[in-house]
């Protein structure tokens, strides 16, 4: 009787296992339908905004590379990339910077307010940032700040801060004893801090890094808002959202879809090398609040 019912449970088992495949292939296949879509539409000889073929019907060529590349009469997307990867760089530096000293202070400090801090830092976040977009115009117009990229790089990084969530989370999986070892040596909180703690916390960092990267790189509408018709001043996001207007679709839709490609290969190369500590970072740090 155990034997059937080790049998039934194990064919239960291998159904439900079947299904649950089953759904994730279908869903990935789904998912990677536009992805292997826009990449064989990029290399199109003949490329149609409103061409109803998947696979390109006229051959496959690079002219849509060559010319978006080579061609910065009409749009600079060389000049967008490199504006984009300063943008992202700056940010990316500050963002982890701000997370880093704010998710340790919290984990490891005990002050009067820490709790209501936390507390409120937790309920700004759950707002999206472009609720304050005109506020913050606002106040850069008033200083003459907008169309520039650098008030972009602080206005990324300046809420940064309030993800500490999974950063604290790491830092609170460190014994506190090594705090305290090394106090007794005589290190300061800041060498503890840039000496031990940051040493440790490999994937906590990767992870941060990548996440404050991947904000100002793939974002729209702020950079669209902050820099208005100063094309020169474009980032990617914006630049491709121009040549997708009326006006130049059809003419620039094959360079449009290889600027997409092309745009992805940064983000997707950061992943594959640090996928393993973006993972780490991840379980680990969800493992306290």
């Amino acid at each position: 009787m155990k034997q059937k019912e080790t049998g039934s449970m194990r064919q239960n088992r291998l159904i439900a296992n079947t299904i649950v495949h089953t759904i994730l292939t279908i869903m990935s296949i789904v998912w990677l339908f536009p992805v292997v879509w826009i990449i064989l539409e990029s290399f199109n000889a003949k490329p149609d905004s409103g061409s109803s073929s998947f696979f390109p019907q006229h051959g496959f060529s690079l002219e849509s590379y060559r010319v978006l590349l080579t061609d910065n009469r009409q749009f600079m997307f060389t000049r967008w990339f490199g504006n984009t990867f300063l943008v992202a760089l700056g940010t990316c530096l500050l963002s982890t910077f701000y997370v880093l000293c704010v998710s340790y202070t919290l984990s490891r400090l005990r002050f009067k307010g820490r709790k209501g801090l936390m507390n409120v830092g937790l309920i700004l976040n759950m707002f999206p940032g472009f609720m304050s977009m005109i506020a913050v115009y606002s106040i850069l117009n008033t200083v003459n700040l907008v169309e520039k990229l650098t008030p972009l790089i602080f206005v990324y990084s300046a809420g940064q801060a309030l993800n500490y969530h999974i950063a604290k989370g790491f830092f609170d999986t460190i014994p506190r004893a090594v705090d305290e070892a090394a106090r007794i040596d005589g290190a300061t909180r800041w060498q503890i801090f840039t000496k031990i703690t940051i040493p440790m916390s490999k994937p906590i960092l990767i992870y941060t890094v990548l996440t404050s990267f991947m904000a100002p790189w793939l974002d729209f509408i702020f950079a669209k808002f902050m820099l208005g018709t100063k094309y020169e001043k474009y980032t990617i996001a914006t630049g491709l959202w121009t040549m997708m207007q009326k006006e130049y679709i059809r003419t620039w839709y094959g360079r449009f879809t290889a600027g997409a490609v092309l745009v992805s290969i940064p983000i997707s190369l950061l992943f594959i090398f640090m996928q393993k500590y973006y993972v780490e970072g991840m379980s680990s740090g969800a493992v306290k609040g």
